[in-house]
C-alpha cells in the first residue's frame, strides 16, 4: 500500500492526538506540499522523519517568590531538527505554554531557518510561568532556575535560544548570565538585542519590519504596492507594533489590531484590504 500525504497526517494524529497546535501545523505543512508529495512518494518517508523531533526535554522549574514561598513550573525545550546545524529558536514564558505549543513553534522554526542563508536547525521552548505581575527579583530567580535545568543542552554548537513572547531584554540577560556562570565561558550563544549576545542591533524590529518587506515583494509580484492599502494586523505584541510602525512608514493604513496567543504569519490579499496576520 503506497503512502500518501494523508497518511502522514494520520500517523501524526495517532501518535500525538492531544497536541492540537502541533497537529494543525503538520496539516498545514503537508497540505502545502501535497502536490509535491503526490509526484514523489519518497518525500513521505522524509516528512515522517522530519515530523518527529530529535529531542524533547520536559523539566520542572522550582523558584522562590519575594515572600519566600516556593513555586514549581514546567519547562520545555524541543530541539526539532539539527540536520543543517545547531538549533535556534525562541523561549516563551506564558501560562498556556505546553509541549504541543513548543513542538509547533520548533517545527515552524525549523522550516523558517531552512530558508535562511544560515546553517541552523530549529528549536523552541519555554515555560508555563507567567511573568506578568512578577518583580525583577522573582523573574531573575525563575530565569536562573530555568537555565540551571537545561544549560547542558545549550551552547553555540548545540542550541541558541532567542527572545519570544514573555521573554525580552531583561529575561535574556538573566538567562544568559546564569548560562555563562554555569558553563564557565563567555561564548555568546543566546541571540538577543545586544551584540555581545550574538544578536543584531536591529533584532528587536527585524521580524515586524521583515514581514512588511515580504508583503511588499508579494504585492510587487502582482504589480501592486502596499502604499494606500488598508491593513488588518492580527496581534498586539512587540512584533505587531513594529509591523504597524513600518506599515505607516510605507504609506499603508492600518485599521485595526487585536491580541492573540499563537504566533503565526500569513499574508492574504482580499479586494482593497491587505490583511497581515501576526498572532503573538
Amino acid at each position: 500500500m503506497s503512502k500518501t500525504a494523508g497518511s502522514i497526517v494520520e500517523a501524526a494524529l495517532r501518535r500525538d492526538p492531544h497536541e492540537l497546535e502541533f497537529i494543525q501545523s503538520v496539516q498545514e505543512a503537508v497540505h502545502a506540499l501535497e502536490r509535491v508529495i503526490a509526484k514523489n512518494s519518497h518525500y513521505v518517508n522524509i516528512m515522517e522523519r522530519l515530523l518527529e523531533p530529535e529531542r524533547m526535554i520536559v523539566f520542572r522549574v522550582p523558584w522562590v517568590d519575594d515572600r519566600g514561598e516556593t513555586h514549581v513550573n514546567r519547562g520545555f525545550r524541543v530541539q526539532f531538527n539539527q540536520a543543517l546545524g545547531p538549533c535556534r529558536g525562541g523561549i516563551r514564558f506564558h501560562p498556556l505554554v505546553n509541549l504541543s505549543i513548543a513542538k509547533f513553534l520548533a517545527f515552524q522554526q525549523t522550516l523558517k531557518n531552512a530558508l535562511s542563508p544560515y546553517k541552523l536547525g530549529g528549536a523552541a521552548g519555554g515555560s508555563d510561568f507567567d511573568p506578568k505581575g512578577k518583580s525583577d527579583n522573582e523573574i531573575m530567580r525563575f530565569c536562573q532556575s530555568f537555565v540551571s535545568e537545561i544549560y547542558r543542552y545549550l551552547g553555540p554548537d548545540k542550541d541558541l535560544p532567542s527572545e519570544e513572547m514573555g521573554v525580552g531584554t531583561r529575561e535574556m540577560g538573566y538567562l544568559y548570565g546564569q548560562y555563562r556562570r554555569l558553563a564557565g565561558h563567555f561564548q555568546g550563544s543566546f541571540t538577543g538585542p545586544r551584540i555581545f549576545w550574538s544578536g543584531s542591533s536591529l533584532r528587536t524590529e527585524a521580524t515586524g519590519y521583515g514581514l512588511v518587506y515580504f508583503a511588499q515583494l508579494m504585492l510587487a509580484d502582482m504589480n501592486k504596492e502596499i502604499k494606500g492599502l488598508r491593513c488588518i494586523v492580527s496581534g498586539s505584541g512587540k512584533i505587531a507594533m513594529h509591523v504597524l510602525e513600518k506599515l505607516i512608514a510605507c504609506g499603508a493604513h492600518p485599521i485595526t489590531v487585536s491580541g492573540n496567543f499563537l504566533f503565526s504569519m500569513n499574508i492574504v490579499k482580499t479586494h482593497s484590504v491587505f490583511e497581515i496576520f501576526i498572532m503573538d
